[in-house]
């Protein structure tokens, strides 16, 4: 276990996490803000690709699990991400819709920052949210985060305006 909250507990994800993940990333709906569902692969590179920061930063994105029933309910941790001309610590937050409305993401992102700001001494991070993904963008403010900036990812073939929001130590 990396992080616990009051009603969840974060730990790294893993091979036997595939199949929750892809009733996660292959849900329409749940994936609206990365242009559509991802296929197998698709999953697969995204799970292989926590794994990897795992091993090169010691975090990445982390299994949400309710504590209630032991249920791998979503994602949420930090990840090293582009934004501009430089790399930023970012807070990522990624729950099956089941879950939504309920603060499980804003109780783990807030774990989250306060890992950042304590374990890493990160004088800064932020949430990097998609334009029109106003649940997220709820939950990055609830964070105590403030929109700081714009920048258009290119993403599947499409231009997508992202907002960054940012807290400090």
């Amino acid at each position: 276990m990396i992080l616990e909250t009051e009603r969840l507990y974060l730990r790294e994800l893993n091979e036997a996490d595939f199949g929750a993940l892809c009733e996660i990333l292959q849900d329409e709906e749940t994936m609206y803000a990365y242009e559509g569902a991802f296929s197998d692969p698709e999953v697969r590179e995204w799970l292989d690709r926590q794994i990897f920061r795992y091993h090169k930063w010691n975090f990445g994105l982390w299994a949400v699990i309710l504590k209630e029933n032991n249920k791998l309910i979503g994602q949420c941790g930090l990840t090293m991400q582009p934004w501009k001309e430089s790399e930023v610590l970012e807070i990522g937050y990624l729950f099956n819709k089941a879950y939504w409305h309920k603060g499980f993401a804003t109780e783990a992102a807030r774990a989250c920052k306060n890992y950042a700001f304590e374990a890493l001494r990160a004088d800064e991070v932020c949430s990097i949210i998609r334009d029109t993904n106003l649940p997220s963008q709820n939950v990055a403010i609830r964070n105590g985060m403030t929109k700081a900036d714009t920048w258009i990812k290119h993403y599947r073939g499409v231009d997508m305006p992202h907002y960054r929001y940012v807290v400090q130590r």
